[in-house]
């Protein structure tokens, strides 16, 4: 073998190792923005209680991190099977927590109400909301 092919060779070869440590800084760059995204997520996380009115008039309770992810679960029959058999109409109330513990244990509570006590609850949101929205000024009458 001539010295011309063989620092041709050695020149592919520094090249090859080249871009393949490119590619592995950039795959390491993205993994690195990933992560901390990840954590930032977890150090501000937010947890939501939710209430469905479903189509035969019941309510289904619970929580998740994700809300309007979970909903479109529901809807389409993957969330949980209590709704996958009685589709849900739409979220009639909703609470945020920023730990986990206190939106399970909101969850709990809600669960044990009787469907009168979660129809109040809906609708005491549902005024609160209105209150909230609004517009123009308040008229004393």
């Amino acid at each position: 073998m001539s010295s011309d092919t063989r620092d041709s060779d050695k020149l592919n070869v520094g090249i090859y190792l080249f871009n393949r440590a490119k590619r592995r800084a950039r795959l390491m760059t993205g993994r690195r923005i990933a992560r901390e995204i990840h954590d930032q997520k977890r150090k501000n996380p937010l947890y939501f209680v939710y209430i469905l009115l479903c189509d035969d008039g019941s309510y289904y309770t619970g929580y998740t991190s994700n809300l309007p992810s979970r909903f479109h679960r529901h809807t389409k029959g993957c969330g949980a099977r209590y709704t996958k058999m009685r589709r849900p109409r739409k979220i009639v109330y909703e609470q945020r927590f920023t730990t986990r513990s206190a939106a399970m244990r909101r969850e709990r509570q809600i669960k044990l109400l009787s469907h009168d006590e979660k129809h109040d609850l809906a609708e005491s949101s549902k005024s609160r909301t209105a209150r909230h929205q609004r517009k123009g000024p308040l008229r004393d009458t």
